[in-house]
């Protein structure tokens, strides 16, 4: 089996050293085929799952919101009860990467929330 397909590479390379022009033409035949192909099939059968991108929670304002006066009061204290609770993580010597770009994140969202009384 190993013997044949060395056999038949060879013939395959010899021809196609023999012919370059026709093998350059039959690649670029196919290679067009197959992108007109995938063309219609994007335009034209479309595949159900689109690509989006979700915003990571760390950077969603849902969670925080951006209510005034009472709400600014809770989103505050529930900044620093979540600042507390990574405090503690902190000290348990826990902390991860993506722990230290929340806290990061919350410190800035309370200067903004401070600042805007």
């Amino acid at each position: 089996m190993n013997a044949f397909l060395k056999q038949t590479g060879k013939k395959w390379l010899e021809r196609v050293a023999k012919n370059p022009k026709r093998f350059f033409m039959y690649s670029m035949i196919i290679l067009s085929v197959s992108f007109i192909g995938s063309l219609i099939q994007g335009i034209f059968f479309p595949s159900e799952t689109t690509f989006s991108i979700k915003p990571p929670v760390l950077y969603s304002k849902n969670e925080i919101g951006q209510n005034k006066a009472s709400g600014q009061d809770k989103v505050m204290e529930k900044i620093v009860g979540e600042l507390k609770l990574l405090k503690e993580k902190r000290d348990r010597n826990a902390l991860q990467k993506e722990d230290s770009l929340r806290i990061e994140f919350l410190f800035n969202r309370y200067q903004q929330l401070k600042n805007n009384r």
